[in-house]
């Protein structure tokens, strides 16, 4: 494709010199008849192509040194416009936009086109930093809030015992809500960092996510749920220590967010070159709506929820981040008011 337009533009630019030159001698042969007449000699034979041929020549050199002259101060005019919009991204000014019309095959054209696309990247990387900045605020500022306000209500000699008892747990579950924040955001820091950690080794998976069941045992037990296991004897060759992060905070979700009696389906199963791991639960579910952002950061499906229980937005934001480094793929499939299912697919090798 390139080479067909090479060959254009060479066939352009060829076609272009016979016309100029075609133009140059015509007027080349005007002016010398004038200059004969004016003169009054007529010179003949060879002298008279000669002189057309030094007119043409003439021309030509002409045109050459008026573009000579005019190329470079539109090519200096783009630079400086270039250098002014460089300069302006880096003083944290990405609204530049550059609407210069040029080949986009030309050097100009490219690294235009360039400048506009890193400006747009760059905003909306500020954006992002923006809104996580506020998100991290508004998370931290909420627990602060509480433990500031019950710590001053703690000052009053006259308050019952069992009023200090509550404000006491308050404050303790507001301490431990801020612990988790700050957790989860090294977490992710660690994740997404350069270096990430990331050990694989083989293992068996099954027998993994038995014993996180067994671990959270005392969660499905106080609400009565029913855990459903149908796994399959399947080794896996990945971060143990990642993966357990992963099948503790799905799990923990489930348990959660499913009712008293309910029910939780764990089932793993081997395709030719993948594992599917399925969490299923009729808890309460999730809107379209809600599944679209479930896996953002500081996302919460349920505000009232997600505060009672310590949640900080930050849990499948981790989980998502862990599964694209072993890279597979986290899906969720819901509806509200009846169930919610998770799908983890992780490549075998």
């Amino acid at each position: 494709m390139r080479k067909q337009k090479f060959f254009i533009k060479l066939l352009f630019v060829f076609i272009l010199f016979l016309t100029a030159n075609t133009v140059f001698a015509f007027i080349s042969f005007h002016i010398t008849s004038w200059l004969y007449d004016w003169l009054g000699k007529y010179p003949q034979g060879f002298w008279l192509q000669l002189w057309t041929v030094i007119g043409v020549f003439i021309l030509f050199a002409c045109s050459a040194a008026t573009i000579f002259l005019i190329g470079p101060n539109r090519q200096r005019d783009y630079w400086d416009m270039i250098v002014d919009a460089l300069s302006r991204l880096a003083k944290g000014d990405f609204s530049v936009k550059l609407d210069v019309r040029r080949d986009d095959e030309d050097q100009f054209g490219q690294l235009i086109n360039g400048i506009n696309h890193m400006a747009v990247e760059l905003g909306e990387i500020e954006r992002m930093r923006q809104e996580f900045i506020s998100n991290v605020s508004h998370e931290i500022q909420s627990p602060l809030t509480s433990i500031n306000g019950f710590a001053k209500a703690l000052k009053n000699m006259d308050l019952p015992e069992d009023k200090r008892q509550h404000y006491l747990a308050i404050i303790e579950m507001e301490s431990y809500r801020l612990s988790k924040i700050s957790d989860n955001l090294l977490k992710l820091t660690s994740l997404e960092s350069t270096h990430p950690p990331f050990e694989p080794m083989c293992y068996r998976l099954d027998k993994q996510l038995r014993n996180v069941v067994l671990a959270l045992e005392p969660n499905w037990l106080a609400k009565n749920i029913e855990m459903d296991l149908q796994l399959e004897n399947i080794s896996i060759m990945a971060d143990e220590d990642l993966m357990n992060q992963v099948w503790m905070n799905l799990l923990s979700n489930s348990i959660k967010f499913t009712a008293l009696d309910g029910t939780i389906t764990l089932s793993l199963t081997k395709q030719l070159e993948t594992i599917t791991i399925a969490i299923h639960d009729n808890g309460i579910g999730l809107t379209e709506e809600q599944q679209k952002h479930v896996f953002e950061r500081f996302y919460k499906a349920d505000q009232s929820r997600s505060a009672t229980n310590g949640g900080s937005g930050l849990g499948l934001s981790i989980v998502k981040k862990i599964i694209d480094m072993h890279n597979g793929t986290i899906t969720v499939d819901s509806k509200f008011a009846e169930y919610t299912t998770f799908f983890v697919i992780l490549p075998l090798k």
